[in-house]
Parts: structure tokens; sequence; C-alpha cells
């Protein structure tokens, strides 16, 4: 059986501590199981295991996460014959750089992001690659610390720029709570006979058509792109597409969907080209599994686009 692990982001101070701690208080959390808590941050905030329900939390401070190893992880499971792991994530790391460090049979049940109102768009500002990847893998985002009636319109756009799925909670200083019902149309109509994409937000419609290509299923789009060859692939077939910022000039990637183009092969790499294509989803080896593949019914060289890199 995996060992579930429910990891808690976010930066210090931003309420993970204390959330944990009414958490493992619940009985209905907290009805016996075996849970081994891992902390690789200490703020201010402090642990009472006193008024845990059961006495059966065993906590562990990783205070050097780099000498972590997975061989320690299952000492540590093993010791305290843990059924589950709870653990408060390092908020000036990557998430990532303690998941490497998990034994095979350790799998990820829930990720939480905790995010301090008055401070998250400063740290979005000059650390957004820790905000992005707290962000990307958080089921929830919760903004602590919001004033009544402040406008809450930063805070959405920021997470939902990053994570069109996440749940966002805002946190009032009044001790109420507000779940985020903002709606995010898309700024292309998906029911038209011919989706346009603008150039500014090809970005939006890739993220949008991998996400949900069922939504796309026998459409036509027409966008404008670049070129690009796939490897492995025979005359008859290209990937048009944008490059593509999520958060920083290092993360720059090129998005491209594999379309059929009777004449490919004429197409040089890299330029540019507007394309009219008919949408189908089904199975192909740059998804590794099913995904929308492009059938062009026109492809016609193009201007560049006025931004080299599109961002969301």
């Amino acid at each position: 059986m995996p060992i579930p692990v429910y990891a808690f982001t976010g930066f210090l101070e931003s309420g993970k501590t204390k959330f944990i701690q009414e958490t493992l208080e619940d009985p209905r959390f907290n009805a016996g199981e075996r849970t081994l808590l891992l902390v690789c941050e200490e703020g201010e905030e402090e642990y009472d295991s006193s008024t845990y329900p059961h006495a059966c939390v065993y906590k562990e401070v990783i205070e050097d996460l780099d000498a972590l190893t997975p061989e320690m992880l299952t000492q540590m499971e093993k010791k305290y014959h843990a059924k589950r792991v709870v653990v408060e994530l390092n908020g000036m790391r990557m998430a990532g750089d303690f998941y490497e460090k998990m034994p095979q049979d350790w799998q990820i049940a829930q990720e939480v992001m905790f995010a301090d109102s008055t401070t998250i768009l400063n740290y979005n500002a000059n650390m957004r690659e820790l905000v992005v990847d707290k962000l990307t893998g958080a089921e929830m985002v919760i903004f602590n610390r919001v004033p009544v009636n402040a406008d809450i319109m930063p805070f959405h756009k920021l997470a939902r720029a990053v994570n069109r799925r996440i749940d966002i909670i805002y946190d009032h200083t009044d001790g109420s709570t507000e779940f985020d019902e903002i709606e995010d149309p898309l700024p292309f109509d998906v029911n038209a006979d011919v989706i346009t994409i603008a150039d500014e937000d090809y970005a939006l419609f890739y993220r949008d058509i991998t996400e949900e290509p069922d939504k796309y299923d026998r459409k036509t789009v027409c966008f404008k792109g670049q070129v690009a060859k796939l490897r492995r692939e025979k005359n008859g077939i290209f990937a048009p597409g944008r490059f593509v910022m999520t958060c920083c000039a290092d993360d720059i990637t090129f998005m491209g969907l594999p379309c059929k183009w009777k004449e490919a092969d004429r197409l040089a790499p890299r330029s540019w080209v507007t394309v009219t294509a008919k949408i189908s989803v089904q199975y192909h080896n740059v998804y590794r599994g099913i995904g929308p593949v492009l059938t062009a019914t026109e492809v016609l060289p193009a201007e560049k686009a006025q931004e080299d890199v599109c961002t969301f």
C-alpha cells in the first residue's frame, strides 16, 4: 500500500504550521492513524501535541534537506510504523527538492499552498520562480490575513495565471472565510465556426486545449505560430506553436501542437505561418497518450508576432 503524503507549502509565517496544528487537532482527520509529521521549516508557531485527540503523531525535524535520502525517510516511517505523512515544506526551496527524496512507495495525496496576502505579491515580484513552483503543484491555495472588503482580484489572477484548476480560499482578518467564485472567461469563442486565436492569447489557448481537449474535438481553429519539426515523424506532419514563458526567462519552452499537412516537409523550421486546422482528439507520441491533433486545411506564410515569447 502506498504511503499518502499531505504536503503544505508556502513562505515563512504564511500560516502552514497553524493550519497543520488545527488539522491534527481535528478528530475527523486524526482518528488514530499513525502519522509522521516532517517539519522542513520552523517559524514562530510551534506544534503542540498535547491537544491532539490521539497520541499517534510523531514529529521529525528535517534540518538539512540536501542531506536527506529516501532511505532516511523509510527508516523514519518504519520507526514509528507510520501509515501516512504530513510534511511542512521549506518556502525557500522548490517543492521538488523534497519530492525527489521520497521513497518509491510514498505518494502525494494532497498539496496545499498558504500565502500571506500582505507579502505574497512582493514574493511574486521578486521570487516568482518559487511562487510559481508552489502554485503549479497545489490543489488549493489559501490566502491568509485578507482585509474585509479588500480587492481579491490580484490574488485571483496570480493563482489562476499559473494553475487554472486551483481552488482558492480567502481567510479574512475578521475570521470569515470566502471561496473564490470568480469565473475566468476565455478571450476567444470556443463555439465559433472558426476559433480565432489572437497572438497574445496563444499561451491560454495551448493550456486550455491540452487540459480539456474534448472541448475542442471536431472544431476548427486558426492561429499564428512558428514551424517546428517533430522527431521520429515522417513527412506530412509538423508542430506549429509559440515559445511560452510561465514565470521567468529560464523556463521559456516551445509549446506546439502536432499538425498533419501534406506539404509540411516544405516548411522552413522557425518560419511563421497562419494555420487553419480541424481538431481531433486521438493518440499521439507527443503526449504519450491522448491529446489534440490538428489536420490543416490551410497553412499560409505570416509576419512574425509582435512578441517573440508569449505569456499567460
